[in-house]
């Protein structure tokens, strides 16, 4: 059974609402800022025409969120699961940003416990690709469990393709990282 990838996903700090066309000023708000894309593979997606092409890859994707602070009521960010594969059981989680007064704060590790307790429902393995050069989202990624396990170009919607690491986490992984934390 294929798992739904666009539920309203929500703790106490943050919910995650599937991506609407009407969502695409309030998040251009957060990635016009030329510091979030630093470090990506793709610098230039602070301008629009740039971000536009995201936007529409994101809306194509069937998996994107608008990532929505509870205490302020302000979108901070976006991310998607992607590329469902049910022949090994996988999806992959990518394409994630947030607002630069975000960083350092939590938010990503609370994004991915919320989507990551919601998708090993389905999958057994979750799969990520990150820049090579973008070494904050290198370290994120670890920081949830996630282990390096190759390398390759990838094509982004509408872009050129860059160097990706690509890391995974297995929901039994996932589980022994969860429990150790409580």
């Amino acid at each position: 059974m294929r798992p739904d990838t666009q539920p309203i996903l929500e703790n106490d700090l943050l919910i995650l609402y599937p991506l609407q066309e009407a969502d695409f000023d309030a998040l251009y708000a957060v990635a016009a800022d030329p510091a979030v894309w630093a470090q990506h593979p793709n610098k230039d997606r602070w301008k629009k025409e740039v971000f536009t092409v995201f936007f529409e890859g994101a809306m194509a994707s069937g998996g994107a969120f608008r990532i929505v602070e509870k205490a302020s009521g302000q979108t901070i960010g976006s991310t998607r699961y992607y590329d469902y594969a049910e022949a090994d059981n996988s999806i992959l989680i990518g394409y994630t940003f947030y607002a630069t007064r975000c960083w350092g704060r939590g938010i990503n590790p609370a994004v991915k416990k919320l989507m990551l307790d919601y998708i090993f429902q389905w999958v057994n393995r979750v799969i990520f690709h990150v820049g090579a050069d973008n070494l904050r989202s290198q370290i994120a990624i670890t920081r949830v469990g996630a282990q390096k396990i190759g390398e390759q170009n990838l094509a982004y919607h509408g872009e050129q393709p860059k160097y990706n690491f690509v890391y995974e986490i297995t929901r039994n992984n996932w589980l022994l990282t969860e429990a150790k934390n409580q």
